[in-house]
């Protein structure tokens, strides 16, 4: 029957983004090296934050970037937030270098065939994409209907536009940028990383240098000639971050706070008032075949001088000895007294295997993005190297949390999860029992398992061999609020955050909960609302701040979240609730669901 399609066609509503270079071949005519550099590190930067908003980069050929979303108020947000990144990076650079995006966006109809989209919901967003000025984005007239009243944007209505392969002309508008109109809490139109600094303020005491040696490790420069090198320039940074951190003769800024820096030219002075450090770590990787040159440099912010600086031209199979000796350099030139179990765990390869290496570096760099199919390839991955060396400890580690995630995110959430991340982390505490990840990740297990002193026991191990690991100290001070101590668990997230001043929503959460908890109502309901802001659609913020303002008596701001909360989750049940949370004290539970069907849930 003409017109009729076949019946094993799936179809679904997507909100797409899709971008594009403007100039780009006169770029890759001025410098092609130097282009696709700067190209890499920006997909990397929109990568990362279209992951913050629940998105999926869907494919990336040339200078062009697809990506899908659930929701077109993710879509929106996140376009916004990467050309104002972008246009931060970009101001780094001489005008003549700078890489400008042009970002279009659609809310339609489209075919999905396995991890590809096609259909006139992603040719529309394409051609909206070539109507937006650099720096710019359009979007669509059914995108405008639903973020009009939502964000805090300006739009100009372009009118309905005929475009190339589309029967109907377009309804486009485009945003307007530079005037965006600021939210109450106003934060919505703040940069990335600006934003990020912004939300610290509102946490951290006045930042001051550690009573130690304070340094953070920036991203080394990937100088290879191949671009796909990116994640073992990075994965050798987050080693050195790892090796330094476990040493509590220092003060070590976590790997979420540095790789912001990735790509950037800053100065010395300015990370270091912006982290909180007095030491910088900075270098270049070159790897070609079996050789690799690594340059390192030891800075000063408070004089720019260099306090060390070497260039190692060694053997692919030598990578270990090289980190160790960075390490040790610094060690020594910030006069670091060692313990008798840092002399000892100092140098200690994590593997003889160096195929088994690449493969637990790719999956690092996959586990990073945070999405249910990063999270599925960096399974694959950290097996595959378990696979080449079954005593690869830190491997079996990752490869438990990414069970983990899997089950606590909700994208598998089968008994049978929770048991296989177990298993590997007991299996990596096995061949190495001063492996802090494997210690904190089967302390959080135990929590979610209702099991509190052993979770307490395990994080407080991670912290003890791993003194500067951010996210151990959040980790307890969540382990904290659910066996009824706030007040102790606001101290370790605020010492959390100090150490990752560049802090993920999940720290933000935490300290809300506990606030909560604490009965410090005002302070919670701030620091909810701030969750919020960077992620609107993140459920657990909406579901207290419906349960608080139910027990001030504010009874249509609860009703407003209540409904919120319905409308991201339709299927929600108060008795599978009752199941998950796992508060130790039973009162402190019956309170937060007596308040949640006062607000109307059920």
């Amino acid at each position: 029957m003409p017109g009729t399609e076949p019946q094993n066609i799936e179809r679904k509503l997507a909100a797409i983004l899709s971008a594009d270079v403007k100039g780009y071949s006169r770029l890759m005519g001025a410098d092609e090296v130097a282009t696709i550099r700067t190209l890499t590190t920006y997909r990397t930067v929109m990568a990362t934050l279209i992951q913050h908003h629940r998105g999926r980069v869907v494919d990336s050929p040339g200078d062009n970037l697809l990506a899908e979303f659930v929701s077109v108020v993710d879509a929106v947000q996140c376009a916004t937030e990467i050309q104002q990144e972008l246009k931060t990076r970009n101001a780094d650079l001489p005008p003549d270098r700078r890489m400008e995006f042009r970002i279009g966006i659609n809310l339609g109809d489209v075919i999905v065939e396995g991890d590809r989209i096609y259909g006139d919901g992603v040719n529309i967003a394409a051609r909206l994409e070539s109507l937006a000025e650099p720096s710019g984005i359009c979007i669509s007239g059914t995108v405008h209907d639903q973020v009009e009243t939502k964000l805090a944007l300006q739009y100009e209505y372009l009118g309905a536009q005929t475009v190339k392969n589309i029967a109907k002309p377009v309804p486009v508008y485009r945003i307007h940028l530079d005037s965006q109109a600021a939210s109450a809490q106003g934060e919505v139109s703040l940069p990335f990383q600006a934003r990020a600094a912004e939300i610290s303020a509102g946490y951290a005491k006045t930042v001051t240098l550690p009573d130690k040696p304070s340094i953070a490790v920036l991203p080394f420069t990937n100088i290879s000639s191949d671009p796909e090198q990116e994640y073992f320039s990075d994965g050798i940074t987050e080693d050195l971050i790892t090796d330094l951190s476990k040493l509590s003769g220092l003060f070590v800024i976590s790997r979420n706070s540095a790789f912001l820096y990735k790509g950037r030219a800053v100065k010395p002075e300015q990370v270091s008032q912006e982290l909180g450090v007095r030491y910088l770590l900075e270098g270049s990787i070159r790897k070609a075949n079996s050789q690799v040159r690594i340059t390192a440099q030891l800075i000063d912010s408070t004089t720019g001088y260099h306090l060390w600086a070497e260039r190692y031209d060694r053997e692919l199979q030598d990578i270990f000895a090289v980190q160790d000796e960075v390490t040790r350099k610094i060690v020594a030139a910030l006069e670091v007294k060692l313990t008798e179990g840092e002399q000892q765990r100092l140098g200690r390869a994590p593997t003889e295997n160096l195929e088994a290496y690449d493969y637990y570096l790719r999956g690092l760099e996959c586990h990073a993005l945070t999405t249910e199919e990063a999270n599925a390839q960096a399974q694959q991955l950290f097996a595959k190297a378990i696979q080449l060396d079954p005593q690869f400890a830190i491997a079996h580690a990752y490869l438990g949390w990414t069970y983990f995630e899997d089950w606590v995110l909700g994208w598998n959430q089968k008994a049978e999860t929770l048991v296989g991340a177990a298993h590997w982390a007991q299996r990596a505490l096995a061949l190495d029992r001063t492996l802090s990840d494997g210690h904190r990740l089967l302390g959080t297990i135990h929590l979610w398992k209702k099991e509190y002193e052993q979770a307490i026991a395990e994080v407080e191990q991670a912290i003890t061999l791993d003194p500067n690991c951010a996210d151990s100290y959040v980790a307890l001070g969540d382990v904290l609020n659910w066996v009824g101590r706030p007040e102790e668990a606001i101290e370790l997230i605020e010492k959390g955050m100090r150490l990752n001043p560049q802090y993920p929503t999940w720290y933000v959460w935490d300290l809300g909960h506990a606030y909560y908890l604490a009965g410090r109502y005002e302070e919670a309901i701030t620091t909810l609302k701030r969750v919020l802001i960077r992620n609107p659609n993140f459920m657990p913020p909406h579901a207290y701040l419906c349960t608080i303002y139910v027990e001030l008596g504010r009874t249509e701001e609860a009703q407003s979240e209540g409904a919120e909360f319905r409308r991201l989750t339709p299927h929600f049940s108060l008795t599978k609730l009752r199941q998950r949370l796992p508060y130790k004290d039973p009162a402190v539970l019956e309170r937060v669901l007596a308040a949640a069907r006062q607000a109307g849930l059920e």
